[in-house]
């Protein structure tokens, strides 16, 4: 390899807040309840979703929309009067034409209990916390309610995973 193909060397990046926390066991339900719960879902609420194509929750609200059979709702209070791909924006839970199936949250952690209040005032069956996203006290409380909790792993990447069973529960 010359000079002028060397790949430039890697620079440190400077990071300020908690590194995010790797996945654990315990905040996944076994992958027949996941498949089954995500097999019967029908609408998916993605909660601080942004309209910043450059955002995690727009990729993520974008392939729900194009790889799943899921209505998807996006829940924002600073972005009602956007919209992705047609899909406009809800100030809260409440405000949708429809109980979600799924909250999928993308919020920080300490702002979760207030979203898994309104899940579970509203009757969804499932509050799924994204990656780096964990709270205790909301998966409780919402476990509590008898909704399934997800914390700290990606609805999309668990989708793609379990799509062959998932699929098998949608269609039964």
């Amino acid at each position: 390899m010359n000079a002028s193909n060397a790949i430039p060397p890697i620079e440190p990046v400077a990071f300020d807040g908690e590194a995010c926390p790797a996945p654990t066991g315990g905040q996944l339900p076994d992958d027949t309840a996941l498949a089954t719960a995500l097999g019967q879902a029908r609408t998916v609420a993605v909660v601080g979703a942004s309209p910043n194509d450059q955002r995690t929750s727009y990729a993520i609200a974008v392939w729900l929309m194009e790889n799943t059979p899921y209505q998807v709702f996006l829940v924002n209070p600073m972005a009602v009067g956007d919209e992705i791909r047609g899909h406009a924006f809800y100030a809260s839970l409440a405000d949708l034409p429809v109980v979600p199936d799924i909250v999928d949250v993308f919020r920080r952690s300490e702002h979760v209990p207030e979203v898994a209040d309104e899940a579970v005032a509203v009757g969804s069956r499932m509050l799924w916390m994204q990656l780096g996203v964990v709270n205790e006290e909301a998966a409780s409380q919402a476990r509590s309610a008898g909704m399934s909790v997800v914390q700290n792993h990606c609805i999309k990447v668990e989708y793609a995973r379990l799509r062959t069973e998932i699929e098998e529960h949608a269609a039964a």
